[in-house]
């Protein structure tokens, strides 16, 4: 059986500390049911884009945007079916964690993510199949081979071995992040496929989160991290053959932008919460709100307050006391409340 080799460094700490408490905001954080899905596809688009720009699409993040839209971009045939299998894989891992009955992962399921990955990118008969030759990996930013994974005899072993590590008791005792980590390393190292190899690793080392509850609301990406400076990324990926297989300085880097990601989520998810006391006054009811009042809100939130002056640049076209109606079901539930009563008067946030 695989053992990982690392040791639990000062900063390795400090980035699960920084995550654990990120992770408590914005798991309990209660947010406007418009604001969840924002942050859901917020986090599928980039998740997405720079999963795959990381290995050489060309698409840029507004392409990707429209082509998960359903809408047509001019771009290379392989550029858009990248983009369309890799959402693929997001929905699939998402449904396993919905799903989830002591789900074991196993070779079937790797392979499986694989043909999701590069459907019709591959011939039929390469999709889900391990590589019967040998082949490097280069970095896509400068060319150069980043390392040499193992010959294509011990492909199957070296898989078995890693399934063996994630199912065992030992594995237990190690951090969910930390585990995800490693696998991560483990699969882009061992390079079981000739293509797509990459974005399998990131997709089962999501999963292997999901399934050890650290979803987080599906708001989150790490795809970006990695790419916004891929060198970097490489870079940690060959320190462990240069350490002689010690993952230390990769899972310091790994840690590292999830603490990142994390922590920018949890900034922007306190701007927007609903305040708990607001909740608890609902009686935990959810709040079905229509969108203009989804609007009102996010608008009084970034501003501060709304007053009647400012429904015509807000709601084009909208009669005021159409507006009016809408503000009048947020005051009823406590939602927002009015400051004065004349045409001055200031709607604001209740505290």
């Amino acid at each position: 059986m695989y053992i990982p080799k690392f040791i639990i460094t000062n900063k390795i700490l400090k980035n699960i500390g920084v995550i654990e408490a990120s992770r408590e905001v914005i798991d309990h954080a209660p947010l406007l049911p418009y604001y969840e899905k924002q942050f859901r596809q917020d986090a599928l688009i980039r998740t997405v884009h720079y999963g795959t720009h990381i290995e050489g699409n060309e698409l840029n993040l507004d392409q990707a945007e429209k082509v998960l839209a359903g809408q047509n971009v001019v771009a290379r045939d392989r550029d858009i079916q990248e983009i369309i299998n890799y959402r693929k894989a997001m929905e699939y891992i998402d449904g396993i964690r919905i799903n989830d009955k002591g789900l074991m992962i196993n070779e079937d399921l790797i392979k499986k993510l694989h043909k999701i990955t590069v459907n019709k990118i591959l011939p039929v008969e390469k999709c889900g199949e391990y590589r019967k030759t040998q082949v490097v990996i280069k970095n896509n930013q400068t060319g150069h081979v980043s390392f040499r994974p193992p010959k294509p005899l011990l492909v199957s072993l070296q898989i078995k071995d890693l399934l063996a590590f994630i199912d065992s008791s030992q594995e237990q005792d190690i951090h969910p992040i930390l585990k995800s980590g490693i696998v991560h390393y483990e699969l882009v190292r061992i390079h079981p496929f000739l293509d797509g190899n990459g974005r399998v690793a990131r997709a089962l080392s999501t999963l292997i989160l999901f399934l050890k509850g650290y979803d987080i609301r599906k708001f989150f990406s790490l795809e970006e991290y990695f790419d916004k400076n891929a060198e970097d990324y490489y870079s940690a990926l060959q320190s462990v053959e240069k350490m002689r297989g010690d993952l230390t300085c990769w899972l310091e880097y790994f840690t590292q932008g999830l603490a990142i990601e994390l922590a920018k989520i949890k900034t922007k998810v306190e701007k927007i919460s609903v305040d708990g006391k607001l909740r608890e006054k609902l009686g935990g009811k959810p709040l079905l709100l229509s969108d203009r009042q989804l609007k009102i809100i996010e608008y009084i939130q970034q501003a501060g307050y709304l007053q009647n002056q400012a429904f015509e640049s807000l709601f084009p076209m909208v009669s005021e006391d159409t507006i009016l109606n809408e503000l009048k079901v947020l005051l009823q539930n406590g939602i927002i409340k009015k400051q004065g009563i004349t045409k001055g008067a200031k709607y604001v946030m209740s505290k």
